[in-house]
């Protein structure tokens, strides 16, 4: 898990957000409940299209450190076999957990470099963690990963800031949060939870839905 950080930068209400949304369920980092199964709204996705045969979610926070040794160690494998040729739907759906204010912040990043650049922005700042752990400071790389998506600096402080952006998160969050989610990383494959999240537990739950 990353340390805790303040981001001195982040606006008072997203702040206060984060903090509110972590006392309405208890993140404990790297854990989880139950999820639903339907889309919803904000949903970034990856191959195939909405209603693909089947369809993967994780949960996933930016600041969870077993979620960026995954999107490290499986993703790149994962992502090859079953999301660049379609055979599956790949849905993300945000889950800040501690320390809130950077996760919040994080994603609020990257939903404003824009779909195309989402993932990137959200790939940079997990990578990042270790950064955080050797002392750099957490608003240093989350600049860095909004700039290289092309935003400027005032588009960064704006964004964090967007009062209207920071509700449509707490609607997500709260939708993952009354599906049971609790921690993360969490996967379902076609609504089923999947414990085993390395290459070959997903690929069994994937591969038997293929099947079907």
């Amino acid at each position: 898990m990353a340390p805790t950080f303040k981001y001195a930068a982040m606006s008072r209400r997203a702040a206060l957000s984060a903090a509110a949304l972590a006392s309405m369920a208890v993140l404990a980092g790297c854990s989880g409940g139950g999820a639903g199964t339907g889309e919803v709204a904000g949903d970034m996705a990856k191959g195939a299209a909405e209603g693909a045969k089947v369809t993967v979610v994780e949960y996933a926070s930016v600041t969870c450190g077993h979620c960026a040794l995954w999107n490290e160690e499986v993703w790149p494998e994962f992502k090859t076999k079953y999301v660049d040729n379609n055979k599956v739907r790949f849905v993300f759906r945000e889950f800040p957990t501690p320390p809130q204010d950077i996760a919040v912040a994080g994603f609020l990043i990257a939903r404003c470099a824009g779909p195309d650049k989402y993932f990137d922005v959200v790939h940079d700042i997990m990578a990042s963690q270790k950064e955080w752990l050797a002392g750099v400071a957490p608003r240093t790389t989350l600049f860095r990963a909004g700039q290289a998506a092309g935003l400027s600096e005032q588009q960064i402080n704006e964004c964090i800031r967007d009062k209207a952006a920071i509700e449509a998160m707490e609607k997500r969050i709260q939708a993952g949060i009354s599906a049971g989610v609790t921690g993360t990383p969490y996967f379902t494959v076609n609504g089923a939870k999947v414990a085993d999240t390395s290459l070959s537990g997903l690929s069994e739950a994937i591969d038997a839905e293929l099947a079907k």
